[in-house]
């Protein structure tokens, strides 16, 4: 015979009330919507912990708490909207244990990979070529994403029966449109800075005192906002974007697996044309150079294959 535990009402909790667990902050960011800032404040227990609150009054303690809390929020706010328009599981989206599991394991072994012929071959020269190729791939991977998802859509659009052409040109719009949302936020990125860093420079230089103060902060509050908001969206939207080809899997279920593979390909020649093969032996470099978009074409038609398998997914109707 058990004891029920007292409702907080002072009634007994009911059988049919689920027991109530905690779930640590850290699995609750990586959900769609982050916990409001007040409860994040006050911790598991429901009460804020004298300390924190010591932080948040503290006035000397302002010039790092004032930030914290305001990034919190636009982060929380930028992660809500990006997970709105670009969510971890898009509409069309099937997902397949086995083919995720054969992705993670096919990233974690060409990373190794890389790691090795670099550590083992290569120069401070070819790390600094790495590093490039690296950064130039995080700046020009969501525009060539675009172009190839265009000219995947294109192709599936033209092989495609005309039932199937119907019901695409009913999803083409939601489709642009995260696209828009996503490339909009890219373009205003350098005018928002641009124009953040003119504000400040309009900025009387002999203000002193509380109004000079106020008057600062409210500048920095006006310019730095949206900028750091727009950065955030792009944080937090750029995997389920890049990942899923702009929710192109409500278009078709397997043109996010395409527009990989040709994104792969463009990105494995433009490496080539700018640095050139992996450092070792030439087999191994072009081993090791097709060996990436290779092992990435063959699991994409893998999980096509398993769509049409298991799915039914066709490419005309």
């Amino acid at each position: 015979m058990s004891i029920d535990a007292p409702h907080p009402s002072g009634r007994r909790r009911p059988a049919s009330d689920p027991p109530q667990t905690y779930i640590p902050l850290w699995r609750r960011l990586r959900e769609d919507e982050w916990p409001p800032l007040e409860e994040v404040l006050r911790g598991p227990r429901g009460q804020m912990r004298p300390r924190v609150l010591l932080m948040l009054l503290l006035p000397c303690l302002w010039w790092l708490t004032v930030p914290l809390l305001v990034g919190y929020q636009l982060a929380r706010t930028a992660r809500r909207t990006a997970r709105r328009i670009f969510p971890v599981r898009p509409e069309g989206r099937v997902e397949d244990p086995e083919v995720l599991r054969v992705q993670r394991v096919r990233a974690w072994a060409a990373l190794v990979l890389s790691g090795v012929l670099l550590a083992v071959f290569g120069g401070w020269q070819d790390v600094a070529d790495a590093q490039k190729q690296f950064l130039q791939r995080l700046l020009f991977a969501p525009w060539m994403a675009l172009l190839s998802a265009a000219v995947v859509v294109a192709l599936l659009f033209w092989a495609a029966g005309p039932g199937t052409r119907q019901v695409m040109r009913t999803q083409l719009w939601p489709v642009g449109r995260s696209a828009l949302w996503y490339f909009g936020a890219w373009t205003l990125v350098p005018l928002l800075f641009t124009a953040a860093s003119k504000g400040m420079g309009l900025l009387p230089s002999g203000a002193n005192g509380r109004s000079g103060l106020l008057l600062w902060v409210a500048v920095m509050f006006v310019c730095w906002v949206p900028f750091w908001w727009v950065i955030f969206f792009l944080c937090f939207a750029s995997g389920p974007a890049l990942r899923h080809a702009f929710n192109l899997s409500t278009l078709h279920a397997a043109l996010p697996a395409l527009v990989t593979t040709v994104l792969v390909w463009v990105f494995a020649f433009l490496g080539l044309s700018a640095g050139g093969l992996p450092p070792g032996p030439a087999p191994l470099a072009v081993c090791a150079f097709l060996g990436g978009p290779m092992s990435v074409t063959a699991v994409a038609w893998w999980e096509i294959h398993r769509l049409r398998r298991r799915h039914g997914v066709r490419w005309r109707d």
